[in-house]
């Protein structure tokens, strides 16, 4: 079914359905896609379709305009099956969705509306030259890790202006055939999410394809496009992460039930250990999204009252994600460890949650380096960081 079709039914509740329906498919193919180092096609194809895509895409633009907790879940559910194709959705689902807010509206109707299998890849990183001509810029530059830039139709990166006063940023957003995949991505975790680079050669890219983000200059204002834009850039990586472990621990109850540990005559799950390691993995799991959700719910309730976040809100979602995403991967340690030799064979699907949860952790809107800014706004200290 194309999303377009199902438009009666495109809520973010209904998409979170679609997710999970899919956790199938998107296993069958995780082998591969970690094998080529890029989400199978087939994954692709499916996703267009489900109109996942399209769940922070604004309502006037054929979007569900889902709210934060539908789109964690959505993603959680893809990377139950496969972190790396939750991850590359999740990077989808940013780039799209923030780019139906902050085109022009002429472009949102051509690009987007009028494509409902459309496919953004994104690194909102000034990494690119832009230097104004007559009726746009002339584009330069090297993006890394711009995940699912093989499969997507167009791709937004940020650049730095050149050759003015005051140095400032803009977005340009360029089709596929505008831009090169520089293969680099050679990596243990999130392999199959095919974060490559991205390259741009002296492009003209016309003013109407160009964008500059930030809290007042998206075109959309609906109360998705009010949020904090950093809060945005947080809270669905959390949903890569848990996701992952969920299945982790999901992975260790299955092989506990059946695996008979050496000098032992009854199955692992009959061991201390791997109970008190079990135990603990989920209350850090649990614990750790169930805080994220409070504090996500928390701004959105503000959002939707027509008020600003504070400053000690949003550093509670950021709190909230960093420690999500670190008390994920340490409970995936504890199964994995508890699992014993098993978890280390390739064959083994602990070994590929070991190395995906760790990478998620990498990214900076959720890394333990986010911690500190946040409580320095808890003790009525300046964060020092742009980020909130």
């Amino acid at each position: 079914m194309r999303a377009m079709d199902a438009a009666p039914d495109f809520s973010g509740e209904v998409l979170v359905e679609r997710a999970r329906a899919l956790q199938p498919l998107v296993r069958e193919f995780a082998d591969r896609g970690d094998a080529e180092r890029r989400l199978p096609l087939e994954v692709v194809h499916a996703l267009r379709e489900s109109g996942l895509f399209r769940i922070a895409v604004a309502r006037a633009q054929g979007g569900a305009e889902a709210d934060p907790r539908s789109q964690i879940l959505a993603i959680e559910a893809i990377s139950e099956a496969d972190g790396a194709a939750g991850w590359t959705l999740m990077i989808g689902i940013e780039s799209l969705g923030i780019a139906s807010a902050a085109l022009q509206p002429d472009v949102v109707e051509e690009v987007i509306a009028k494509n409902p299998e459309v496919v953004f890849s994104g690194a909102l990183n000034p990494l690119g030259r832009a230097t104004p001509v007559e009726g746009g810029v002339r584009v330069s530059g090297r993006w890394p890790f711009a995940s699912g830039c093989q499969h997507s139709d167009w791709f937004w990166g940020q650049c730095v202006v050149q050759g003015e006063a005051q140095p400032r940023l803009l977005e340009v957003v360029v089709p596929r055939a505008s831009y090169q995949v520089v293969d680099t991505w050679n990596v243990a975790g999130l392999r199959g999410s095919g974060s490559h680079d991205v390259a741009i050669d002296d492009l003209f890219v016309p003013d109407r394809f160009t964008t500059r983000v930030s809290y007042e200059r998206l075109r959309e204002s609906g109360p998705l496009f009010r949020m904090p834009i950093f809060v945005r850039l947080a809270y669905n990586k959390v949903g890569v992460a848990t996701g992952i472990a969920r299945a982790a621990l999901d992975d260790f109850v299955a092989l506990a039930s059946k695996k008979v540990p050496r000098a032992m005559s009854v199955p692992l799950r009959e061991r201390q250990h791997a109970q008190a390691s079990l135990a603990d993995a989920e209350t850090r799991l649990r614990s750790a999204r169930a805080f994220v959700f409070e504090t996500v719910d928390e701004v959105w309730q503000e959002t939707l009252a027509g008020r600003h976040a504070s400053a000690k809100q949003r550093a509670l979602v950021q709190l909230a994600c960093s420690q999500a995403v670190s008390a994920c991967a340490r409970a995936v340690e504890l199964v994995h460890a508890a699992a014993g030799t098993t978890a280390n064979f390739v064959s083994s699907p602990l070994e590929r949650r070991m190395r995906d949860v760790h990478a998620v952790g990498q990214h900076i809107m959720v890394s333990p380096a986010q911690v500190e800014p946040a409580v320095r706004v808890l003790l009525g200290l300046e964060s020092r960081t742009v980020f909130f």
